[in-house]
């Protein structure tokens, strides 16, 4: 199909066909990076020890923050690029995408070399044991080398997507997964590489799969492509792009900071065995919420589009739709957490204690699931429109207003199960804020619909 036409569909195909065409290819592709997250996290137990999931989990303050740096520029990039395409200006889309590049292979270099220099003291800050450091190292060094790899392949996909593509983001994600998958093993058992050899799979993956993105970005007919002088970095895009990226950027930078609370905590009430517990439920509780990711990621050309074509009960529709079925999703996590939660654990590991720890802890955290899928639609749709504050707000309410304070104090009088329960008291609390947002929002878009039809 042509690549205006596809785009111009946003504007006139029934809505939900198209969410279901966007959201499925993004859904295929975010379930799969979860269950590669998964098959890794299950490989390192596995082959190398309990230790090893703590030390793993000990890393995802790292990636939480690496997340950050990339979502502020290929969800900001994104979504900018989605409205611009609604206003039919494909010349300003274009040098988006090439400012978009530029900021992440600076962005990609510059924090790579800051972390690396300071690696271990950022470890044991994280929560690092003199047990786990070895470890959370091993992995992390390879990773960091491999910082602008990762942050080019994932800032593509979000332009592939916005730019009518999300099959092809499909399928950069699913080779990813199918060729880490089939590398770990061979570098953790055959090459006898432990966690390092996991973190070389992940690099060599996405660097293959980056390869492949840049063919596609290399045909001039598509409306996005590479092309001379898209690549100096204009002020005004550059603003624009961070500020719409900072709902994001602040949403991973919160839960990196959230992280690190949560990982002293833990080894404080627990130990190192708590740590790789908790890397275990969010491995378990991300496999459902990447499933709304992609939804959410769906809903975002779709949402951007038809607010920049002023269609406001096309975009209405397209957020009543998404929040419905990421509802149904978070609750069939809530379901499988208290239903099965030591069979999820023990696909991990063989360690009792690890695994006993893990049950508990899963079936806490999870209480309150089925309402986090409504509210993180609602931060998204703000994004998706370039309401930067309003998503920021929301970005910030579920982890820094409401998880930070409850995750500092219940612990105190709780223990271990205070850290657990801090998860369903603070979704649900930011669940309502969002809902009642949202609600206002909704009539002020409605009315402003109803005044197109009378004029």
């Amino acid at each position: 199909m042509d690549s205006k036409k596809a785009t111009l569909e946003l504007g006139t195909k029934p809505v939900g066909g198209l969410l279901m065409q966007y959201a499925l290819p993004a859904i295929v592709a975010m379930s799969a990076s979860s269950l590669y997250n998964m098959i890794d996290s299950i490989f390192i137990g596995q082959g190398v020890g309990p230790l090893a999931i703590s030390g793993l989990a000990i890393t995802f303050p790292f990636m939480n923050l690496s997340g950050a740096f990339g979502a502020a520029v290929g969800v900001g990039s994104a979504t900018m690029i989605s409205v611009r395409l609604g206003q039919k200006d494909y010349a300003i889309a274009n040098n988006i995408f090439g400012n978009c590049v530029s900021l992440n292979v600076i962005i990609g270099i510059v924090f790579a070399i800051i972390t690396l220099t300071f690696l271990d003291p950022i470890l044991l800050f994280f929560g690092a044991s003199s047990q786990t450091l070895p470890y959370a190292r091993e992995y992390m060094q390879v990773i960091l080398l491999g910082n602008v790899v990762t942050h080019l392949y994932l800032g593509s996909n979000a332009v592939l997507r916005s730019a009518s593509k999300p099959r092809l983001a499909m399928m950069a994600t699913i080779f990813t997964v199918v060729l880490n998958t089939l590398l770990d093993p061979l570098f953790i058992y055959v090459f006898g590489m432990g966690i390092r050899g996991a973190a070389i799979a992940t690099v060599l993956a996405q660097l293959t799969a980056l390869c492949w993105q840049i063919y596609i970005f290399s045909d001039r007919k598509q409306i996005i492509h590479f092309e001379r002088g898209i690549y100096a970095l204009k002020k005004a895009l550059v603003s624009n792009i961070i500020g719409i990226g900072m709902s994001p950027f602040l949403m991973n930078a919160t839960a990196c900071l959230i992280v690190i609370i949560l990982n002293k905590s833990l080894f404080h009430y627990g130990g190192d065995l708590a740590v790789g517990a908790y890397g275990i439920v969010n491995r378990i509780t991300f496999l459902f919420f990447m499933v709304v990711f992609g939804l959410n990621q769906g809903m975002q050309p779709i949402a951007g589009y038809n607010y920049g074509a002023m269609h406001f009960d096309r975009m209405l529709q397209v957020v009543r739709y998404t929040m419905i079925a990421a509802t149904v999703v978070s609750t069939a996590g809530w379901v499988v957490s208290e239903g099965i939660p030591y069979y999820c654990a023990r696909i991990f590991t063989t360690d009792a204690t690890l695994i006993g720890i893990a049950k508990h802890g899963l079936e806490i955290a999870n209480l309150t699931l089925p309402v986090v899928g409504c509210q993180m639609v609602i931060t998204n749709f703000f994004q998706s429109i370039g309401k930067a504050r309003i998503s920021i707000f929301l970005s910030l309410s579920r982890q820094l207003l409401f998880l930070l304070p409850v995750l500092l104090i219940l612990p105190r009088f709780m223990g271990l199960d205070g850290v657990w329960i801090s998860f369903p008291v603070s979704d649900f609390i930011a669940f309502i804020v969002a809902i009642a947002i949202m609600s206002k929002y909704m009539r002020h878009f409605k009315a402003q619909h109803k005044q197109q039809l009378h004029s």
